[in-house]
């Protein structure tokens, strides 16, 4: 094979310098025939077929039916379509083919090349969004969780925002675009979404989609239009799509370490406001400056609250389930019907106009979330199941809890259980470090007793703080309860000028 140089050595003497082909070979020792292949092109010109192979082994008969395998193979699962290896084994058995797996594969090949789709470029107006959900690991607190992330992108202007979620769920989907549009300063006026189940109850076809309540409530809140790709053209939207790559592999490699998901989404905040400062490449000015130019509508005035409501019956053990997880409730409203409102993180339960529950949000499946607190008006009354009450094995109280309750069982028995109880019925009404002193006080003291605890912790709050307590004080406590007057000075004067 002769080198580029030697074309242009041999074409600059015949072209330029006017030498006959003969001499050029024998100044050379390069055949003739190489000096005429020189002439015809500027460069080695490479190994070319003087005609199209035929492929003579592999017919038109077989030619037709790999085409017509490889069209079935569509409507199949990806990963149980042809392989060339397998149409090539398959040609041998079932057809009698006798060529090898070389031409075979170079068929087949070149009919994947000429089937895969194309694309049109698109533009994307001002004011345009296009939203979805990705997933990711992370650790909280050095436990591995698979956590949901909410994307959304401009297209026109570049502009991100991810929010890592413990569901993709009607909650953290609301709360994704509240969140979005705070951060972006406004609501865009049109976002692209896939099909999901959250915001389409039913695909209608001819375009038409039936929406949840809870997307049109999301929809009448901020006022932006939507629309959805079509059944199984992600590609629609393209660009959440490429953000939810993006936002994996370089918000969340190395696998985040994080206490908590309000830390995780912290940072996720941050890496979406450091690249605003970036340039794209197209453009002259940063995301952030392009930004500031999208059409957006204005936020409401009113913040919007992702919450899912239902109705629930507390059952017989003072559970009621929401989202295949049971929350208890005061065993005082057993069997009443009450309202379930599940946030993003916690769950609220009302019976009535009040607030009688309040839980963190639990996102694993058939557990049972308990407060202890709950069940100690019950437990007054069935001492006897204390010990094995399910309510009250993951309480870890403090060892003063325990001293408390042996000192009053040694002294009164069933009675000082039921002593006992009452006192940690006070973690209703004082906080569970205050409770916790006034235990070791008592105890340093040798006074134990249920008068003598209720008695110190009003000292430490004060009787303005529980004026509500002081008349069950008076009429349940053998303790007195005093008023002392507050001295004025000039009492001390009557005295020295002999007033009474």
């Amino acid at each position: 094979m002769y080198t580029v140089q030697a074309y242009e050595v041999v074409r600059r003497a015949i072209l330029i310098e006017g030498k006959s082909q003969r001499q050029i070979a024998k100044e050379l020792g390069v055949h003739r025939d190489t000096i005429r292949r020189m002439l015809k092109h500027s460069s080695p010109p490479g190994y070319q077929r003087s005609k199209i192979p035929q492929g003579l082994k592999l017919s038109q008969e077989h030619k037709s039916w790999i085409d017509s395998i490889l069209i079935e193979d569509k409507k199949v699962h990806r990963k149980q379509r042809h392989t060339a290896t397998r149409l090539w084994q398959r040609l041998k058995d079932e057809r009698g083919f006798t060529g090898g797996y070389t031409i075979v594969r170079e068929y087949v090949a070149s009919k994947r090349v000429s089937s895969q789709e194309m694309f049109v470029p698109l533009t994307h107006d001002e004011g345009s969004g296009q939203a979805d959900f990705g997933e990711a690991d992370a650790y909280i607190q050095e436990q591995k969780v698979r956590l949901h992330f909410f994307c959304m992108h401009l297209p026109h202007s570049d502009a991100i925002f991810v929010k890592a979620y413990m569901a993709e769920n009607t909650e953290s989907f609301c709360d994704g675009h509240a969140s979005a549009f705070l951060f972006f300063g406004g609501v865009p006026r049109n976002i692209l979404y896939d099909n999901t189940k959250i915001a389409i109850a039913k695909v209608l076809g001819h375009g038409k989609r039936k929406k949840t309540e809870a997307f049109s409530s999301l929809q009448s809140h901020y006022l932006f239009d939507a629309s959805f790709a079509n059944v199984g053209r992600g590609n629609e939207k393209g660009n959440v799509e490429g953000l939810v790559r993006f936002a994996r592999r370089n918000f969340m490699v190395p696998v985040p370490h994080v206490n908590s998901l309000e830390e995780l989404n912290q940072h996720l905040e941050k890496e979406c406001l450091k690249r605003q400062s970036h340039v794209s490449r197209s453009y002259t000015q940063n995301i952030q400056e392009r930004l500031k130019r999208e059409s957006l509508l204005a936020l409401p005035l009113e913040p919007y609250i992702a919450v899912r409501v239902r109705t629930g019956r507390v059952n017989s053990m003072g559970l009621v389930r929401f989202e295949n997880n049971d929350y208890s409730v005061p065993t005082r409203i057993g069997r009443s019907t009450v309202i379930i409102k599940g946030y993003v993180n916690h769950v609220i339960i009302i019976h009535g106009n009040t607030i009688v529950a309040e839980h963190l949000r639990c996102y694993d499946k058939h557990q049972t979330c308990f407060n202890p607190l709950h069940y100690l008006r019950l437990l007054e009354r069935k001492a006897g199941a204390f010990d094995q009450a399910a309510p009250l094995k993951q309480w870890n109280l403090p060892p003063v809890f325990d001293k408390i309750r042996q000192a009053l069982e040694k002294r009164d028995g069933k009675n000082g259980t039921r002593a006992y109880i009452r006192i940690l019925q006070h973690a209703q009404t004082y906080s569970m470090d205050i409770l916790k002193r006034v235990l070791e006080e008592v105890w340093q003291a040798r006074t134990i007793s249920e008068d003598a605890i209720f008695h110190r912790l009003q000292c430490y709050i004060g009787a303005k703080s529980h004026e509500g307590e002081e008349e069950r004080i008076s009429t349940s406590r053998s303790l007195p309860l005093i008023h002392v007057p507050i001295t004025s000075l000039s009492d001390y004067n009557r005295l020295l000028t002999g007033g009474q």
